[in-house]
Formats: C-alpha cells, structure tokens, sequence
C-alpha cells in the first residue's frame, strides 16, 4: 500500500488510493439509490434521513415509492442504472427483502450491474447470505463511540471485516467525520489498515432538516464557507485523508460533492432518457416546461388541441398528463401564445424525477397570477 496517490476531486473532495468502483458509479450518476426501510436500531443523533422515511418502514427506488418489483426495474430502466446503492435506515434489518432485491436486480440487470449495501449491523451471517445472492461490496457505519482500536464491544465489526474475503466481496467502513473525533478516527484508519479494508469513505458531517436541532445542541455549527457541512468537518478529514499514506485507500466525500456532483449526473441521466423532447434542460439537473392548467371539469384533450392550433405545432410537440391535469409544450412556444389563452399558462422548473418536485413556477398570463385582495 506504500506510496498511495492523493488525488483531488470536485467540490473539495478527494481520495488517497484507488476509490471503491461503487463511489466511481456514483460520482457518474450511475448508481440508483435503493431505500430499503426507514428502520434502524441504531438512532444515531446525526441522521439525516427525512421525516418522511426516518424510522418509517417504506422503500423507494430513488424518489420512487416502491409497490411492487416492476417500481425498482423501471426506475432503474429510466436512469439507466448501471448499479445500486441500498440504504435505509439499516437494511440488514430486513434482510429477507434486501436479499431478494439483490438477486431480483441481478437477474434482471446481470453480474455486471455492481450492488453496494450500508450497515451499521456486523451480522455475518446476513452478510454471507447477501453475498450469496449477488452483493458485490458492503460498508459498515462503525458507531462513533467505538471508533478506535475495535477492541472489546467493537470486536464484532472488525470479526466481519477480517471475514468478509471469505465471502467473495469487497468491504469497507463509511463513516462521517465527527469534528471533535480526530484522535478516534486516527486510531481507527490504523486499525483498519491493519486489518487491510478494501477502502475507507470519511463523509463530511452535514446538517439536515431533521438532525439540525441536534447538532446544534451539541454545539456543531454551520461551514462559513456555505453548503450544509459542519465546521471542522472538512478540515479534521483532509488532515486524514494527507496522513493516511501507505495505510488504507482514504476517500472524503463532501456534502457539495454529494450534491452537486453524484445528485446532479443522476439527475441528468434521468433527464436524458424521461424528458419529453420539447423539455428544455437547464444543465444543473432541472428541466424547463411550458405548462397549461385549465380549470377542473374542462377537458383536457381539448384544452390541448386549442394550444396546438394557436401555436401552430404538431401532436408530437406538446402532451396532455391527465395524473397532473395539465398540457406540457415548449416554454418559448407557449410564451408566443399564452395571453391568448383563458387557462393559466407557466413557465415550470422540476426535477426529472418520478415525484416531479417542482422547484420555481413562472406565470405567463393574468389568469396565471394571484388574485391580490382590495387593499391587499
């Protein structure tokens, strides 16, 4: 291992040694997000997992709700995944399902589509099953408070890293970089090098919506320098990441990183292959639409065909989504015409995402914009 090269990456990342072929797939956007439960036992009090999924028992294929087998192929199919990443919550908590979306992926998709797993479980056992069925890597989130030698409690995790060779499968350990932990960290990459991980990733401790409260109460605050990181985070990392030459292949993943590379080609992919060709892409993983949302109880074909003969374009060039009740067309098409027209018309930003999320509505026409009350 002597000699590792460091090498830098966009939006303050970097790694020493060659990166897992799970965070390469995820830096292209090929990786679809495989959100198995929201459940885990663990509770760590930097969580970011949302509201929504956070200790709930749901699954997702990236934004996808997940009902039936066919959800995560076809999501898989509209970003052309070439791997999964599954998450939760711990999803070694429902082994039976993740066992089965293992093998379901590589039957459907073959061995070259490459599976990654997180877990905090050291279970080798499930682990071994796993491995049966197809999963390629898996990375256990080590808790904080046994960072360190792996002595004594922290004896499991390194049993299933010293293991794992046996199994057929490549392991590492991903954990977030606690500020105030250096000494920790430093003493568990020598561990870990000792024990001869296949890599480790240090992700930068980042606040969300619901871990903020508490990491503000133990005192964490905001990066100065923006995005959601922790202060000192970063820092602590990059010091890590420069020492560990010759030990073990060191990976920091910022949370820009995060967002504005792995988020953003994902998006991307998806866009290429979802959106309707009149879409205009705003080149951040956003697409542009002309949108046309006529009053309830009026028909929408119709509605549809009366902005295709004002605008003068062909059945190809616009579509009616009866799920949304609206008519989709190019924004500069529907700019031309749009005050001809008795239905609210908008210029609409959104993800190319299965939930749509909308980011910003432009109003083009006066039955478009609030009605401000007299004296308002």
């Amino acid at each position: 291992m002597a000699g590792l090269r460091l090498q830098m990456l966009p939006m303050a990342s970097a790694h020493r040694g060659p990166m897992s072929p799970a965070c390469t797939q995820c830096a292209e956007g090929k990786k679809m997000v495989l959100f198995v439960t929201g459940l885990c036992r663990f509770r760590c009090f930097y969580c970011p997992v949302s509201e929504r999924r956070n200790q709930v028992d749901v699954a997702y294929a990236n934004e996808r709700p997940i009902r039936s087998d066919s959800d995560v192929l076809d999501e898989a199919r509209a970003m052309g995944a070439e791997g999964t990443g599954i998450t939760g919550g711990d999803p070694l908590g429902v082994i039976d399902r993740t066992v089965h979306y293992v093998e379901l992926l590589k039957r459907e998709f073959g061995p070259s589509h490459h599976i990654h797993l997180y877990t905090h479980e050291p279970n080798a056992e499930k682990l071994q099953r796993l491995a049966h069925a197809g999963l390629d890597e898996f990375r256990l989130h080590i808790p904080h408070y046994l960072w360190g030698p792996l002595a004594s409690r922290g004896g499991a995790y390194r049993t299933v890293l010293e293991q794992a060779p046996e199994w057929g499968i490549r392991r590492g350990v991903e954990i977030p970089v606690l500020p105030e932990k250096s000494a920790e960290l430093r003493g568990l990459l020598r561990t870990l090098g000792e024990i001869g991980v296949d890599f480790v990733n240090l992700n930068e401790l980042e606040f969300s919506e619901t871990n903020e409260r508490k990491l503000y109460d133990r005192r964490y605050d905001l990066d100065p320098r923006g995005g959601w990181g922790v202060r000192g985070s970063r820092e602590v990392a990059e010091k890590l990441v420069r020492e560990s030459r010759g030990t073990v292949p060191v990976h920091y993943c910022s949370s820009r990183f995060k967002d504005g590379v792995q988020l953003k080609q994902r998006l991307l992919r998806r866009l290429e292959r979802t959106a309707p060709p009149f879409a205009v892409s705003t080149g951040e993983g956003t697409l542009l639409l002309g949108v046309v949302e006529p009053q309830v109880g009026s028909d929408l074909e119709e509605t549809g065909r009366l902005v295709a003969r004002l605008a003068g374009i062909g059945e190809s060039d616009y579509r009616v989504d009866a799920a949304r009740r609206r008519v989709e067309l190019a924004p500069r098409v529907l700019r031309r015409v749009a005050r001809r027209l008795a239905a609210p018309a908008f210029v609409v930003e959104e993800y190319p995402t299965a939930d749509a999320l909308e980011v910003e509505r432009t109003p083009l026409n006066a039955s478009a914009r609030p009605v401000v009350p007299a004296g308002g």
